[in-house]
């Protein structure tokens, strides 16, 4: 303990790097079983994929359940290939109906609710899987993504229950979704969505889930995942410890995967696992360890096998011109930076009486804050140099992202965010120092936020702008899961979060500020019909210059109104001990314990 507290002290010294050269080197576990343990900086909020959108509770939920497609796990560009289907879809001309037969034999995980019964996967799982995003009871945080794509029938139906104040008639036929027979899943859309085979990649979203496991559990369902996957969740204590057990029912599935011939790395963990059967870990242990200098003293001290993603508060440390220190490096330790698919922002509720609203005065006083935030020195102070600067919605790796794109987004100039200020009536009436509404109303900004230090550091900078700007500005902080509920509801004037693509769909990211999306993905309730229109006609064409351009008129849309600031695109560093054989950060699969082992 006493080694450890002195650990910490020479961290918050900044001296992690000389003292790290005098430890002795983590150890590989010992015993006979593959056990990887890692630790989450936030704690999961259930595994029900109806149900959960954020990143930890679905890095759980893609473990235990599987969808019909997925990635392949070492291709780059990315690749998508079969998983609990026997080919990919058959799809027509006009990319509206797609079918694909589920694999004969697999079955969900053993379960009380099957009754002693082994059950297998049918294509009828498939319909009742993505019936459920549309229940109106669940209010499922994935519809938005599903309705993107419009499956025929599923809206009525789901605005029917609504209107009757009746349940959700799941036995409902609808033409959108049916099992044409056991192994046989037709999906029929409403309008061409070329890049739907995303979806069906997404267990996430549509991992299959099993009807008589949902009704036995009923409102606890979220703590009673049961999927088809390698891992069956063994013990959870909430917001503290989830343990995955490889489930013993698991089919017969080897490893493969299809590298570029001139990739040197990924040709090199195919050779060496290629035709090991998956699972190889036989258990994962998550702990959650919210700060991030405990997180990286368990990583050192052999606690964690891994540390996904390098604090960028400690990188300097870490990470030194970008490269490992050289003492970690002598230890073993494995470095893997990439360029996240993901954009930091804050936003604006536009249903706020005060921040909301599309009439000039509002806009104003949103592009003015946007134009006081410094997102350069967030780069620099907070994160370290840990990302790139953002001027769209649409991250690196996604169709659309256009590294030379300027739109204004990331311009910083407080002397021209002042001018707008002025122009639009914003004045100190009282003479106390801050300006007022207008109308002459008090002007009081609450902005969300967490505790965590990262979270500290975004605060000062956004104080920093609401100073610059003479706002009135305080903070509301709450837990992170607590701060997504109240977004959800409508309840936040402002709070700022990161977002992740799950596919190479820009559509994904764009839905960010689609209209119809309020209230679920759509933090901000920004409800333009320009935008939502460029939204549609999008989503209808295949990639190539037209869409292309209708995704920078969206870009330029979001400046004008300014509903979200968007600051950066993350680069992520996760580190590795030695005996951590197999892991490769893929930009959209999450499920990759099932390719990883432990070698001692």
């Amino acid at each position: 303990m006493r080694f450890r507290l002195l650990i910490a002290a020479a961290l918050a010294l900044g001296t992690l790097f000389s003292l790290a050269g005098c430890q002795r080197p983590a150890q590989a576990p010992t015993g006979d079983e593959r056990v990887l343990r890692v630790a989450f900086p936030i704690a999961e909020t259930g595994f029900d994929p109806a149900q959960v959108s954020d990143l930890y509770s679905r890095t759980i939920i893609v473990n235990i359940f599987e969808a019909p497609l997925t990635y392949d796990y070492l291709a780059r560009p990315v690749q998508i290939r079969p998983l609990t289907a026997a080919a990919m879809p058959e799809v027509s001309d006009d990319h509206t109906t797609w079918t694909l037969r589920i694999r004969p034999g697999i079955y969900f995980a053993d379960d009380p609710a099957f009754k002693g019964q082994r059950r297998e996967l049918t294509a009828e799982d498939y319909v009742y899987t993505i019936k459920r995003v549309y229940d109106p009871a669940l209010k499922s945080p994935t519809l938005p993504q599903m309705q993107t794509f419009k499956p025929l029938g599923l809206t009525e139906l789901r605005e029917r229950a609504l209107k009757s104040g009746q349940p959700f008639d799941y036995a409902a036929p609808v033409a959108g979704v049916q099992a044409l027979d056991r192994y046989t899943l037709r999906i029929r859309l409403a309008a061409p969505a070329p890049r739907f085979v995303t979806l069906l990649a997404d267990s996430a979203v549509v991992g299959a889930m099993a009807r008589e496991v949902v009704e036995h559990y009923g409102d606890t369902i979220m703590q009673h995942p049961v999927g088809t996957g390698p891992f069956v969740l063994a013990q959870w204590r909430r917001s503290s410890r989830m343990v995955l057990a490889r489930n013993p029912g698991f089919r017969d599935e080897r490893y493969d995967a299809r590298p570029a011939v001139d990739d040197a790395e990924g040709q090199a963990i195919l050779a060496q696992l290629k035709g090991r059967r998956l699972p190889m870990l036989d258990r994962v242990e998550v702990s959650i360890v919210e700060e991030s200098q405990p997180r990286l003293l368990g990583f050192l001290n052999g606690e964690h096998d891994m540390l996904d993603r390098v604090p960028p508060e400690l990188a300097p440390n870490v990470l030194p011109q970008g490269e490992l220190a050289p003492n970690l490096a002598a230890q073993g330790i494995r470095q893997a930076t990439v360029a996240a698919a993901d954009i930091s922002y804050f936003f604006f509720n536009m249903a706020d009486p005060l921040v909301g609203g599309y009439t000039p005065e509002k806009v104003a006083l949103r592009r003015a804050f946007a134009l006081a935030y410094d997102a350069q020195a967030e780069i620099h102070r907070v994160r370290n140099g840990q990302a790139i600067p953002a001027e769209s919605i649409v991250p690196p790796g996604v169709v659309g992202y256009d590294p030379a794109l300027h739109t204004g987004m990331a311009e910083y100039d407080v002397a021209k965010a002042n001018g707008l200020l002025d122009t639009y009536g914003y004045r100190d009436v009282d003479g106390d120092g801050w300006r007022e509404l207008p109308d002459g109303q008090p002007l009081q900004l609450v902005y969300a936020s967490q505790s965590d230090q990262a979270s500290r550091g975004l605060q000062e900078l956004i104080n920093q702008a609401a100073k610059a700007l003479r706002l009135r500005l305080t903070f509301s902080i709450a837990k992170w899961p607590e701060q997504l509920k109240a977004s959800r509801a409508g309840n936040l004037m402002m709070w700022g979060v990161a977002w992740s693509a799950t596919t190479p769909d820009a559509s994904y990211m764009l839905d960010l500020l689609y209209g119809p999306s309020a209230g679920q993905s759509n933090h901000a309730r920004f409800d333009l019909p320009a935008y939502n229109a460029l939204f549609e006609r999008q989503a209808a064409l295949l990639d190539g210059p037209e869409r292309e351009a209708l995704i920078r008129d969206m870009a330029r849309l979001s400046v004008a109104y300014m509903p979200m600031k968007m600051t950066n695109h993350r680069l992520l560093t996760d580190l590795q001990h030695p005996w951590v054989v197999g892991y490769r950060r893929h930009p959209f699969l999450r499920e990759n314990w099932r390719f990883m082992s432990i070698e001692k």
